[in-house]
């Protein structure tokens, strides 16, 4: 039987409602992720663990969240984006719900970790793929809506949870985070596919050097990409800050965040300059201001200091998805998507609990010096090295993209800041 053909990406209609779902799910996904810091010290206390044992919580759940990439894009081909998405839905919560019963670390591991990072993965990769496919013209701007959610949630969720568990300790409060992250199903229900499902040959991006390139790039990136988001509560509260101001640090950062998100893809979309150019850019950016992080010894300066991180790391995010798509053509970027994720899993996992300053600290520190530079000497020679060297492959229904060409203009200013 041969493959269904894929009709052109509408560029609106009901992939507003497609963008509404992203940015629900965006936000009910990695707005729980960044507020989770709140948690972070109530674990340390209830459990007595050390906080680098504790961050493994987190770690964890990103972990699984990438490596579950290559699974939820090969059941979203197979079954369509909208009943995996909802099942992930019902993952997410059920895992929040099983750890507000914990008693001992190793039930967070296995429920936040295991069972909602699972749900996350399912929920992620079909999301923004399916945005990528309803737009073309305007997919910058649309995937930055789109992924801004993380941002607003970052910011009404860190003062919430911090509120939940003043008012109804840890396991009450979880029990609110299991509720809300049941709407994920809800959100997924938005997910009309846009061509038939079934019957796709699957393209083989493991040999695509292009793909490769771009992929090993973000592993240095997410190695430091989390870092604040666990360890900036606990950072700022050993500086002697209460728990509502440290909170609202993360809400800061989390403003700055969905700025930067809506701003880099609508600059994207606004100027002619290749994605990678933009997008190498930001990184380098992102990385000098989690170096700069720990300087913030004021509460203005830190706070200043998150804004910074926190616009820098949202812009860099609509950028990265919407560069798979021209890299890897459209029809493919389910699975492109899927398998950068799971590449990537492997510097979120070790990102966090690598940080601390010594073993049994609460404080925040960036990771060391060559994490954050590499970040810009990683992007560096990939992303230009691509420039030159872009094949896409061949989509699940024959979609490609076609080649362009550019000069690489960053390399002198990558080089010096990196």
């Amino acid at each position: 039987m041969a493959d269904p053909t894929r009709p052109e990406p509408p560029d609106g209609g009901w992939g507003w409602m497609v963008v509404l779902a992203g940015f629900l799910q965006s936000a009910l996904v990695f707005g729980v992720i960044r507020s989770f810091g709140v948690f972070f010290m109530e674990f340390v206390g209830y459990f007595g663990e050390l906080a680098g044992r504790v961050s493994w919580v987190t770690s964890i759940g990103i972990a699984v969240l990438q490596l579950g990439g290559p699974v939820s894009s090969a059941l979203s081909t197979q079954y369509g984006a909208r009943p995996v998405v909802m099942a992930g839905g019902v993952l997410s919560g059920l895992g929040m719900l099983l750890a507000s019963f914990a008693t001992s670390l190793t039930h967070l591991y296995l429920s936040i970790g295991l069972l909602s990072g699972l749900g996350w993965a399912l929920v992620f990769t079909p999301s923004v793929a399916s945005v990528a496919r309803y737009f073309a013209k305007r997919r910058t701007f649309a995937t930055g809506l789109a992924v801004s959610g993380a941002g607003l949630a970052s910011f009404a969720f860190s003062p919430l949870f911090q509120l939940l568990v003043d008012t109804y300790a840890w396991r009450g409060a979880l029990l609110v985070v299991a509720s809300i992250s049941f709407n994920l199903v809800a959100a997924g229900a938005l997910l009309r596919p846009l061509e038939p499902e079934g019957n796709k040959a699957s393209p083989s991006l493991a040999c695509h050097r292009p793909f490769l390139l771009f992929a090993a790039a973000f592993v240095l990136v997410d190695a430091g990409y989390y870092v604040p988001y666990v360890h900036l509560v606990p950072h700022a509260r050993e500086l002697g800050f209460d728990e509502y101001r440290a909170a609202f640090l993360l809400s800061s950062a989390a403003v700055a965040d969905l700025c930067g998100r809506v701003a880099g893809g609508w600059l994207a979309d606004r100027f002619a300059v290749r994605l990678v150019h933009s997008l190498t850019l930001w990184t380098v950016l992102t990385g000098l201001s989690m170096v700069l992080l720990p300087l913030g010894q004021s509460y203005p300066l830190l706070m200043g200091l998150c804004i910074c991180y926190g616009f820098c790391a949202g812009a860099l995010v609509p950028l990265q998805f919407s560069s798979m798509a021209e890299i890897v053509g459209t029809g493919c970027i389910m699975e492109g998507i899927g398998l950068m994720q799971m590449m990537e899993s492997a510097g979120s996992l070790v990102g966090a609990p690598l940080s601390g300053k010594e073993p049994g600290s609460l404080s925040y520190h960036a990771p060391p010096l060559p994490i954050p530079s590499s970040q810009g000497a990683t992007m560096d020679y990939p992303l230009e090295s691509l420039l030159g060297h872009r094949h896409p492959v061949q989509s699940c229904a024959g979609w490609t993209s076609p080649p362009t060409s550019s000069k690489p203009f960053l390399h002198e200013f990558i080089n010096l800041a990196s």
